[in-house]
């Protein structure tokens, strides 16, 4: 991962393809960024709503202008949750957890700094072995050896106690993500 500034950024799209719902053909919305947006350079990485691009110059907006064309192209209106590759580097860089979990450690990249009290309201949900830690605007989460199937931070307890939208991927995507986006 390079420590240069980046002019990548990618854009994350919440709760995309995700079990036949909320169905958003990458090939389809790669097309359409490009002749509906102003943003250069897209591609697209996995199925889960990972949007590349070349770093706009206000990701507020085109954040905005994603989540409409997606609403409009797609009938799907879901959040998009801008990160840089620079804020990509800095959260792998203060990861909470050991490396070596990396089946169990999901980021929950959050649109703004949550609710005050969020992460004890979220901590009085865990079940034995998971942990929590919250890092700027990206909330870690370390599962129990039974994964993500046996946890009680469901999407509602979590969107209810942090107040603000969030979307959430592994770690080993989370590198993979910085990684397309350091050039």
């Amino acid at each position: 991962m390079s420590s240069a500034p980046s002019r990548r950024s990618a854009l994350l799209l919440r709760a995309v393809n995700v079990s036949g719902r909320n169905r958003v053909p990458m090939a389809r919305l790669r097309e359409v960024l490009e002749s509906e947006t102003d943003l250069e350079d897209v591609s697209t990485y996995i199925a889960s709503g990972n949007i590349l691009c070349r770093s706009p110059r206000d990701h507020a907006a085109a954040c905005a202008r994603v989540r409409a064309v997606v609403a409009e192209e797609f009938g799907v209106d879901t959040s998009v949750i801008a990160r840089t590759h620079d804020e990509l580097v800095a959260g792998l860089a203060s990861l909470p957890f050991p490396s070596g979990e990396e089946k169990l450690v999901h980021a929950m990249f959050l649109e703004a700094v949550p609710s005050k009290g969020a992460l004890e309201t979220l901590e009085s949900r865990l079940v034995p072995g998971e942990a929590l830690a919250l890092v700027g605007r990206d909330l870690w989460i370390r599962y129990s050896s039974e994964g993500v199937h046996a946890t009680k931070l469901t999407k509602a307890v979590l969107d209810r106690a942090l107040g603000v939208p969030g979307t959430a991927r592994n770690l080993r995507t989370t590198r993979r993500l910085a990684d397309l986006t350091a050039s």
